[in-house]
């Protein structure tokens, strides 16, 4: 139950970089390069919900069973079929143009996207 509850961007780190990588207009870059990020997240056993809230109140929630096939869907509304993975304590995912995986250290929820060299880490605290 390590991830269950409610957690803020703190820091983050190769933002632009990457959303510029996912095509995100500068615009929305600039919208949303201070802003802290709400995640949700409950958990009971291997199925998960998790609830991201952005700027503007957009909200999408993905609601998963570690190691089945299910729907998901991006910020942009891309709807597509994944397996989250647990590997280590890690949850781990294959988006449409990156791999992501979360996880706890320390107290906070470690995010990390990646497509190809470019990073996005994301730290976040409990709230």
């Amino acid at each position: 139950m390590a991830f269950a509850g409610k957690w803020q961007t703190e820091a983050q780190e190769g933002y632009d970089a990457f959303c510029k990588l996912l095509g995100i207009p500068d615009e929305v870059i600039e919208k949303g390069r201070d802003y802290k990020l709400i995640t949700e997240v409950t958990q009971d056993g291997d199925n998960f919900s998790w609830t991201q809230i952005y700027p503007t109140n957009a909200k999408v929630t993905n609601t998963f069973t570690i190691g089945k096939e299910c729907d998901m869907e991006t910020i942009g509304g891309k709807k597509f079929k994944a397996t989250v993975h647990m590997e280590g304590g890690k949850l781990s995912v294959t988006f449409p143009n990156y791999h992501h995986t979360s996880e706890i250290s320390g107290g906070k929820l470690i995010e990390t996207s990646k497509a190809g060299s470019v990073v996005l880490k994301r730290t976040s605290k409990n709230i």
